[in-house]
């Protein structure tokens, strides 16, 4: 069935107040943070295929979003990039849809336009974007997250100890799912984890963590966490003895706990800036990693 720019099943499945979760990729997935969270909660609740974009090449640059050559069963196979939609059923409680979004580098507003028809063919009754962003936070401290809603979703976050997001700066055409989703009468927001910018990890089962723990208040969702938590420990222990070794990033990370205490306690109206050699180490580092 064609709903917007997307193909989806063509017996569509009949959702109870369904909300809907999406990560996207590039943007604000740093640690994986996002895609873990979707996939944990894609796992936890069965889901099932939807759809995806019909012509992906819409959207997509191919030369930035590399399609992949694979064999499937002695047969040559390519994999071409793409956004897909699975979704799961509860017994009790909303239903749920999860976008596996990858960021349009063209016709960014018809994008949105076919999200909002699938998610009003849906019934979409709450959406919620999850991701993560690198920011001067020490990982010895208790993970930051950051978010912004409309409606009833503000307030969420808000009981669910979310910080109001101040960021300003360079976005994504995606986020118009969030501005004008009260105009289609979905209950919208964003949520983020800020994750140090010095650890760099592949997957942040930390960040992860933080944003399942915010998901499931928000939500309402029965989440087991209890082995993700002992893994995120495990890992941010490793990155101790990591720093113990290292005189200079134990020194970044010291002037991080005081500049994430400092902000924390609003003693400052604006918060203070990080000294010249810590703020070098960070841009350094997001050089190295091809993130300045």
């Amino acid at each position: 069935m064609r709903v917007g720019a997307f193909e989806l099943e063509d017996q569509l499945p009949k959702l109870e107040r369904p909300y809907a979760f999406a990560v996207l990729r590039p943007w604000i997935d740093v640690g994986r943070a996002g895609s873990l969270v979707l996939s944990t909660l894609e796992k936890t609740f069965h889901a099932r295929w939807l759809g995806q974009l019909s012509m992906p090449g819409s959207f997509y640059d191919f030369t930035r979003y590399r399609p992949i050559l694979r064999f499937v069963e002695g047969e040559r196979e390519v994999v071409i990039p793409n956004t897909q939609v699975t979704y799961a059923t509860r017994p009790e409680g909303n239903d749920l849809i999860f976008f596996n979004l990858m960021e349009p580098h063209m016709l960014g507003e018809a994008f949105v336009d076919s999200m909002f028809k699938v998610m009003g063919r849906l019934g979409v009754e709450r959406y919620c974007l999850v991701g993560g962003m690198y920011d001067a936070v020490p990982h010895t401290k208790p993970l930051i997250a950051s978010g912004f809603g409309s409606g009833e979703a503000e307030a969420r976050l808000r009981r669910a100890g979310v910080r109001p997001s101040d960021y300003e700066g360079p976005a994504t055409v995606v986020t118009l799912l969030t501005q004008d989703g009260p105009k289609h009468g979905i209950d919208s927001m964003v949520l983020v984890v800020h994750l140090p910018q010095y650890t760099q990890l592949n997957e942040d089962y930390a960040g992860q963590l933080r944003l399942l723990e915010a998901v499931a208040s928000v939500f309402d969702l029965p989440l087991e966490l209890d082995g993700l938590r002992r893994r995120a420990t495990e890992q941010y222990t490793r990155l101790n003895s990591a720093v113990e070794r290292e005189p200079q990033l134990k020194e970044v990370v010291r002037q991080l706990e005081e500049y994430y205490d400092a902000r924390a306690s609003r003693m400052w109206e604006q918060p203070p800036e990080l000294s010249p050699e810590v703020q070098s180490f960070l841009h350094e580092i997001n050089e190295r990693f091809g993130r300045s």
